[in-house]
């Protein structure tokens, strides 16, 4: 008996954590850890190890504390999206070999801020590349063209934090542009940019997060998981909202942003309603876009659901 109390006890104590430590866990911790290693040798590697111990502390806080338990389970797309995690990440830690290359080439190099602390350096790169990758996000869901790209992104049945990493490389390699042409053209430091990646990852981990965790009134500035689920509703217009990498405040300054507090969310919420059969394997979406099933109509179909994905009363 005294056994049972224990573990209840435990487990109570370890959701507690999820629930009010996690957050602070990856956002302070992970991505501290990031920026004292950003300029030390072996700073690659370090990324690489952060960005897999973020991986690992996702998947134990959903399994602890999970706001739905069945997007715990796999749905025919865990191998999936563990090769677009790979193919991206990967694609992204090598990109930041080539930085200083780049910077050198713009004749504003020298206009970084190297003399100022390493870590506001990296805020304000991050600060950057927030307005550049939400700017491309919400093009993204405008532009036909880059919707196609971004439509995988888009295809997902569960809500939990691999999908962050799960995208078209294409349109990940487009957001990465709008994020950082302005860093580059200022002589980015290849140190900023290693423990931006890191930022990065760890954002889109938080946000897609399947754990059921508190922020209380900061999830109407930060671009976590509680308004990130309205963003990825199925019905077109409505996830049209919550745009934003880092923070909300674009979407406050575009008026996308939406939030209600009452709402519960479902596997059934999510997808795209107008491609319920939108490829599932790894390379039939890289392909898909390319195709001509690959295309989408903006058709104003936002009239069917209220602005909080709910059905109009009548």
């Amino acid at each position: 008996m005294r056994g049972m109390h224990t573990k209840t006890k435990t487990a109570c104590m370890a959701i507690w954590f999820v629930r009010y430590g996690y957050v602070p866990l990856m956002l302070l911790g992970i991505n501290g850890v990031a920026i004292a290693l950003a300029r030390r040798p072996w700073a690659p590697l370090w990324m690489v190890v952060l960005i897999l111990v973020a991986i690992g502390l996702s998947f134990l806080a959903e399994w602890v504390a999970p706001y739905s338990p069945e997007w715990n389970k796999s749905m025919g797309d865990a191998p999936r999206d563990a090769a677009h995690a790979f193919v991206n990440e990967t694609a992204l830690l090598l990109t930041v070999l080539v930085v200083p290359a780049v910077a050198l080439l713009s004749p504003f190099h020298t206009w970084w801020p190297s003399s100022i602390p390493f870590v506001l350096q990296v805020l304000i790169a991050a600060a950057v590349a927030d307005f550049g990758i939400t700017l491309m996000h919400y093009a993204s869901h405008k532009v036909p063209a880059l919707w196609r790209l971004h439509a995988v992104h888009h295809s997902i049945k569960r809500f939990y934090g691999f999908n962050g990493l799960m995208k078209h490389p294409v349109h990940g390699g487009l957001e990465l542009m709008a994020g950082t042409a302005p860093l580059l053209i200022m002589g980015l430091p290849q140190a900023v940019a290693e423990a931006l990646t890191v930022l990065i990852a760890v954002q889109l981990l938080l946000q897609h997060s399947n754990a059921d965790y508190r922020i209380g009134r900061l999830r109407v500035v930060l671009a976590l998981n509680e308004g990130h689920r309205f963003h990825h509703l199925k019905w077109a217009g409505i996830g049209d909202v919550n745009f934003g990498l880092f923070t909300l405040v674009w979407d406050h300054l575009l008026r996308t942003f939406c939030f209600d507090p009452t709402r519960r969310f479902h596997s059934d919420d999510l997808g795209m309603a107008a491609k319920p059969n939108y490829p599932v394997g790894y390379t039939a979406q890289l392909a898909e876009p390319f195709r001509a099933s690959g295309a989408c109509h903006f058709d104003g179909a936002q009239s069917e659901v209220t602005a909080t994905g709910r059905q109009p009363s009548t």
